[in-house]
C-alpha cells in the first residue's frame, strides 16, 4: 500500500516551532483482511514511521498524530513514547464511555491529548476534563462564536491552538485572545508589508543576488562583495570547509572558495547561504524552503532531467523570496537577475518548473489530490519529501551561526 507523509509546523506564541502535525494518506482501497479503510491507513501511517523514525521527520520536535477510534481503545498498540507524541482525537468520533475511559487511561500513562477541530457540544465536556490541548479552527467559527469558546475552554485549563491562521491580522486577534499554540499558512507564508523600507542587510542580500544571478560575473568582483560582510564570509568558509564537501585542506580565502565551487556550483550555494543570512526571519521559513528546494531537484532527477536540476533547486529556494526581504515578488524580481522560465515557475507556476513547484506545493500542505499531475509514485513522492527534510536540517547545522 502507498502512503503519503507531510508536516505542518505547530508554533507558540513567540512564532517558534514546538512541534509538527503529521499528515498522511494511504491510495490503496485493496487492503485485505482489514474492513476499516481508516484503521488500514493508520496501520500504515505507524509501520511506516516505526521503519522511518519519528526523529527523522519532526526533528525530535512533538509530534500530533491523528488515530482512529480501534488504536485510541487499545485494540492496537501504539508505537511511541509518551513524551514524543499528542494524540488527536478527530471531531466525529463519538465520545461514548468507551472511549472517554481509553483516553483516560492513555492520559494517565502520561500521554496528551488534544482535540481536534473542537466546536462545544454538552456531550464533550468529559473529553475536555480530560485533554490537555483543544484545536480550533478559526475558518469555522465567527468572531463572537471563537471568542465565547476561548472563555468557556479556559475554565478546563486546557492549552488552546488556533487552526488555520493564515493573515497576520487573524494571528494578531488570537494572541489577544489568548491562545498558547498556532498553525497556518501565515506562519510560512510572506507578510506583505505596503511602504515597508528593506533595511540594510536585506539590501545587500538583494545586490548579492543580483551579482550571482546574472548570466556571467566575475570571481573577483564577486569576493569583494563578500568579503565586506564577515557573517557572510565566515558562513560561506564554514560550509566549504565542513565535511559535506570532504576537501582534503582548508580554504583560506574567499576568492579560494569561490573558485573550488566552481561557478555553477556557486549560484546554487551562495544563494542559499544569502537568504540564510537574515537572521531576523523565522528559522521554520528557512527549513521549509531549504526543503522544498530539495524536493524540486530530487523531483527532477526521478524525472531524467539531472541536467538542469540547478534551476528546479532556485525554483524552490526562491519561491518565498518575498517572505525573506519583504518585498513583493514582482519588486525582487526586477532588482535580480533571474532566466525567463525561473520567473515564470515562480510567478506562474507555468512551465515545468512549475508544474514541480506547485506539486511541491500541495505535497507540503498534505493536499493529496492535487499534488501529483507529473504521475510519479508514491513510493517517489515520499522518499523525496523525507530526504528533503532530513537534508534541509542537515543544511541549517551547516549554514547555522
Amino acid at each position: 500500500m502507498d502512503v503519503f507523509v507531510a508536516r505542518q509546523p505547530i508554533f507558540d506564541r513567540r512564532q517558534q516551532v514546538v512541534a509538527y502535525e503529521l499528515l498522511y494518506r494511504a491510495r490503496d482501497s485493496r487492503v485485505a483482511e482489514i474492513s476499516d479503510p481508516d484503521l488500514a491507513t493508520t496501520e500504515v501511517f505507524i509501520n511506516t514511521f516505526m521503519d522511518i523514525g519519528l526523529d527523522r521527520v519532526t526533528g525530535q520536535r512533538r509530534a500530533y498524530i491523528n488515530l482512529t477510534r480501534p488504536f485510541l481503545l487499545g485494540q492496537y498498540p501504539l508505537p511511541f513514547h509518551q513524551d514524543s507524541v499528542t494524540l488527536e482525537v478527530l471531531e466525529d468520533i463519538v465520545p461514548d464511555t468507551e472511549l472517554i475511559e481509553a483516553l483516560r487511561g492513555l492520559s494517565q500513562q502520561g500521554f496528551e491529548i488534544a482535540l481536534d477541530d473542537f466546536t462545544f457540544r454538552p456531550e464533550l465536556v468529559p473529553l475536555l476534563r480530560i485533554a490537555d490541548v483543544v484545536k480550533l479552527d478559526i475558518r469555522q467559527l465567527d468572531a463572537e462564536a471563537l471568542q465565547q469558546h476561548v472563555a468557556l475552554l479556559r475554565r478546563f485549563g486546557v492549552r488552546l491552538l488556533a487552526e488555520k491562521v493564515e493573515t497576520r491580522a487573524e494571528f494578531a486577534r488570537c494572541l489577544e485572545l489568548g491562545f498558547d499554540l498556532f498553525q497556518g499558512y501565515f506562519f510560512c507564508a510572506p507578510a506583505v508589508l505596503r511602504g515597508k523600507q528593506a533595511v540594510p542587510s536585506r539590501l545587500a542580500t538583494l545586490r548579492l543576488l543580483h551579482k550571482l544571478n546574472v548570466p556571467e560575473f566575475r570571481f573577483d568582483e564577486l569576493a569583494q562583495t563578500i568579503s565586506t560582510d564577515a557573517t557572510l564570509a565566515y558562513k560561506l568558509l564554514r560550509y566549504i570547509n565542513s565535511a559535506y564537501f570532504g576537501l582534503r585542506r582548508k580554504v583560506e580565502s574567499i576568492r579560494h572558495a569561490l573558485v573550488l565551487l566552481g561557478q555553477k556550483n556557486i549560484r546554487i550555494w551562495l544563494n542559499l547561504i544569502a537568504l540564510s543570512h537574515l537572521q531576523d526571519k523565522s528559522h521554520e521559513l528557512m527549513v521549509t524552503t531549504l526543503a522544498r528546494a530539495r524536493m524540486c531537484e530530487l523531483i527532477a532527477i526521478s524525472r531524467g532531467q539531472e541536467q538542469d536540476k540547478d534551476k528546479y533547486f532556485l525554483v524552490g529556494l526562491f519561491s518565498a523570496l518575498d517572505a525573506f526581504v519583504d518585498m513583493p515578488m514582482a519588486e525582487i524580481i526586477e532588482s535580480i537577475s533571474l532566466a525567463d522560465d525561473i520567473v515564470e515557475g515562480i510567478t506562474r507556476r507555468s512551465g515545468p518548473l512549475g508544474t514541480v513547484l506547485e506539486m511541491v506545493l500541495h505535497t507540503e500542505r498534505g493536499e493529496w489530490a492535487s499534488m501529483n499531475p507529473l504521475g510519479l509514485s508514491a513510493a517517489q513522492i515520499n522518499s523525496a519529501y523525507l530526504q528533503s527534510i532530513a537534508w534541509a536540517g542537515e543544511m541549517m547545522q551547516l549554514l547555522g551561526d
